[in-house]
């Protein structure tokens, strides 16, 4: 079983706004993103708070996405991608029978249902997997159960697990240039050009 975990803790500074709030094509990105992982078969799915976080509880609790569907707060969120990570694989390890997690940024509305399920495709515990573009690697993170305290032990600031993956033996790459596309969305110019605005 691979669960889906969300980092949507950031404040996002160049936005203006976190960004798990900004709506694209009238809705929350922090929704869109659940379901993305939903519809890719992730299950449960947790996503992680940080700024504003009751904010964005109200708009996950409004869209209605059902009992598979939690968050956690990163208290810590304002040190970087790390101490969301680190929160996130904690809360899953409290949860019975997952082999997996699959790691998604908030601001990837480009990643769609399709990336998700290639790159859990068959995964267990030992399995450590990113998304690639062309060749070139990504998100999202796939970090079989075996790998969790290691990434943990490493995620510091913004980094995340990109430490950990950085050279490591058992890391694949699945091609999904075909299927998505890995852009971020960090500034209300790059939203309208997404909106086509």
């Amino acid at each position: 079983m691979v669960a889906g975990l969300l980092l949507a803790g950031g404040a996002g500074r160049r936005m203006g706004t976190p960004k798990a709030l900004v709506r694209l094509h009238g809705e929350p990105l922090v929704v869109r993103a659940v379901r993305t992982l939903l519809a890719g078969g992730c299950s449960p799915v947790t996503v992680v708070l940080g700024a504003r976080a009751e904010d964005v509880t109200d708009a996950l609790l409004r869209a209605g996405l059902g009992p598979e569907v939690g968050a956690v707060v990163a208290e810590d969120w304002d040190e970087g991608m790390g101490a969301s990570l680190r929160r996130g694989l904690d809360a899953l390890t409290h949860l019975p029978g997952l082999g997996a997690a699959l790691v998604h940024l908030v601001d990837l509305p480009g990643v769609t249902a399709e990336a998700v399920r290639r790159t859990t495709d068959g995964a267990g515990s030992a399995s450590l997997r990113r998304a690639a573009y062309d060749g070139t690697p990504a998100h999202p993170v796939l970090l079989g159960r075996d790998h969790w305290s290691g990434v943990v032990g490493r995620a510091a600031g913004d980094s995340g697990a990109r430490d950990y993956l950085a050279g490591h033996p058992a890391l694949e790459l699945v091609e999904c240039g075909d299927v998505a596309a890995p852009d971020d969305v960090d500034t209300p110019e790059q939203l309208r050009r997404l909106a086509g605005i």
